[in-house]
């Protein structure tokens, strides 16, 4: 038995938008923000690992400077953020393009119960920021010897 299909010869058409949207957007990348005072809208990139000691989050925050980056730990949520400011160097500088990202960001990752969020540390060096969220004593994994008899 054959599989029949219907023939739409405008599908490609509805996509065009969004193609076009990627082409001009760096593929969404940089979408616009609505309702927002800055015109480009950026999330920092940010790698989250974990070992029996603690868990490791590493955000990029290019051109921020540590006053610039707020971190805040409530009801188990911690959040990063902060502001990249554009800043004109120039007042004859005609630009052509802008591809850096400038505004507001936000990120918040829930915690689970088994971290210490007291003693939580973080250092930025180099436009990346590190935190080490510790692992409550109690939630490490520890050998436990069995004796034979």
């Amino acid at each position: 038995m054959a599989n029949l299909q219907v023939y739409r010869p405008f599908r490609d058409l509805w996509s065009l938008p969004d193609e076009l949207g990627r082409l001009f957007w760096g593929l969404n990348r940089f979408e616009p923000e609505v309702n927002s005072e800055s015109p480009l809208s950026w999330t920092p990139a940010v790698d989250v690992a974990e070992d029996e000691e603690a868990m490791h989050i590493r955000a990029d925050l290019p051109g921020l400077k540590r006053e610039q980056v707020k971190i805040n730990v409530r009801d188990g949520v911690l959040t990063l953020s902060g502001e990249k400011k554009f800043e004109e160097e120039k007042k004859t500088d005609n630009y052509y393009r802008l591809e850096r990202s400038y505004g507001s960001f936000a990120r918040s990752f829930t915690l689970p119960n088994t971290v210490d969020v007291e003693k939580i540390r973080a250092s930025m060096k180099d436009g990346v920021l590190e935190l080490t969220v510790p692992k409550k004593p109690e939630a490490k994994a520890r050998e436990i010897k069995v004796d034979i008899s």
